[in-house]
C-alpha cells in the first residue's frame, strides 16, 4: 500500500494553451484541484516553491485556504527553500496553516537549488556567515525551524507586557503540536538524506539527485532511500520514518493523452549540470497504455522502497484533466502494482 499524492509546480503564464494565465488562476485552480483529489480518494496535495518565477512562491496562505476547505487530504510542500525563510516567522506562519487543517500539514523543506535569479536569498536580506556556504545557511536555518517548532519558551518577556503573559519563557504562538513530526527534507544526495535521517526528517526524493554512481536513476535513488531508512533505526527515533518519491506518470487512455504525451512513451534518464560542478542525473517519465506501464513502474526500485509516490501534473492544462489523469493512475495502474 502506498500513499498516493500529486505534486504541482503551480506555473502559470500569458499562452493560448494553458488554462492558468495569471497568478489568481493558478492559486484558485490549485485549491480546486485538492478539493477534487480529496474526493477522488488521493492521500497528498503538495507544492513546489519558487522565487522570482511564474510559481507558486509563497505556499502559507494556498495551504490555509486548502485546509479549510478540506477534511482528509494530506497537505504539503515539495520543497521551501529554506535559505529565503525567516525560521521564526516561519514557525508562525506554519503552525497557523496546520491548525486551520486540523494537523494535516506535511512541510517539505531544503536547502534549495538553483534559482532564477543570482542568490536571489540576498535579495531578501539574508547573507551566509563567515565561513558558511549558501547550503549550510540553509541547513543552519533549518534546524532553527525544527527547534522553534518544539514549542518550548525561549524569549524573555516584558515585564511591563501590554497583555498579561503565561509565566516563564515565551514560545512562538500559535503552536500546533506535533507539526515538528511532520517535517520532510528534500535530499539531492546520499549524505544529505542521511543528515535528514539523523534529525528526524522524513525524506523527499524528487525527479533528480546528483550523480553518485553513473547508474540509472531509480537504482540511485532506492539506494539512497535505504541509507536513509538505514541512519533513521540507527538514530532510535520513536517514529516510522516516511520517503515520498516524485514521478511524471501518464496513462494514455484517451486520444488527449496520446497527443499530451505520446511523445514521451520512449522515455529515458538524463544526465547534465544543475550547478557547474555538481553532475545529476534526471529520471524518466512514464507515459504508455497501461498494461506497458504497469510493467515499466514494477521494474523501479525506488518506487517500490517509498510509502508515498507524488505524482508530477501538468497544472498548466487545468483542473478537469487533471482530474482525468489522476483517475486514470487510480483506476488502471495503482490497484494492479498493489499500491492500493
Amino acid at each position: 500500500m502506498k500513499k498516493i499524492g500529486f505534486l504541482s509546480f503551480g506555473h502559470w503564464s500569458d499562452h493560448p494553451a494553458y488554462n492558468t494565465r495569471t497568478a489568481g488562476d493558478t492559486l484558485l485552480q490549485s485549491i480546486d484541484l485538492a478539493v477534487a483529489a480529496e474526493e477522488l480518494g488521493l492521500d497528498g496535495a503538495y507544492f513546489r516553491v519558487h522565487h522570482f518565477a511564474r510559481q507558486l512562491g509563497s505556499p502559507f496562505p494556498l495551504l490555509s485556504a486548502i485546509g479549510a476547505k478540506t477534511s482528509k487530504i494530506e497537505i504539503g510542500t515539495g520543497v521551501i527553500d529554506m535559505r529565503y525563510e525567516n525560521p521564526l516567522y516561519m514557525v508562525e506562519d506554519a503552525g497557523a496553516a496546520d491548525l486551520i487543517s486540523g494537523g494535516r500539514l506535511q512541510l517539505g523543506i531544503g536547502r534549495g537549488s538553483p534559482e532564477q535569479v543570482i542568490n536571489g536569498w540576498r535579495y531578501f536580506g539574508y547573507e551566509p556567515a563567515e565561513g558558511e556556504t549558501n547550503a549550510d545557511m540553509g541547513r543552519r536555518k533549518a534546524l532553527e525551524f525544527l527547534d522553534k517548532l518544539e514549542g518550548a519558551g525561549f524569549a524573555q518577556p516584558n515585564p511591563y507586557p501590554m497583555f498579561s503573559n503565561p509565566p516563564g519563557l515565551l514560545r512562538l504562538e500559535p503552536h500546533s503540536e506535533g507539526l515538528r513530526d511532520r517535517i520532510w527534507w528534500g535530499a539531492g544526495s546520499n549524505a544529505t538524506a542521511v543528515w535528514a535521517a539523523e534529525q528526524g526528517m522524513y525524506l523527499q526524493s524528487s525527479t533528480l539527485k546528483f550523480d553518485e554512481s553513473g547508474e540509472p536513476f531509480h537504482i540511485q535513488q532506492a539506494k539512497q532511500i535505504r541509507l536513509y531508512k538505514a541512519a533513521w533505526k540507527k538514530a532510535v527515533h520513536e517514529r516510522e520514518p516516511r520517503v515520498s518519491v516524485s514521478r511524471s506518470i501518464f496513462a494514455l487512455v484517451s486520444e488527449q493523452d496520446r497527443y499530451y504525451f505520446g511523445q514521451q512513451v520512449k522515455g529515458a534518464d538524463s544526465f547534465g549540470y544543475i550547478e557547474a560542478d555538481k553532475r545529476a542525473v534526471f529520471g524518466r517519465s512514464y507515459a504508455a497504455e497501461p498494461d506497458q506501464l504497469i510493467g515499466e513502474l514494477a521494474l523501479d526500485e525506488a518506487i517500490q522502497e517509498a510509502d508515498t509516490l507524488l505524482l508530477t501534473i501538468p497544472n498548466t492544462l487545468g483542473v478537469d484533466y487533471n482530474v482525468h489523469v489522476l483517475s486514470a493512475i487510480l483506476e488502471h495502474i495503482a490497484p494492479a502494482l498493489g499500491w492500493r
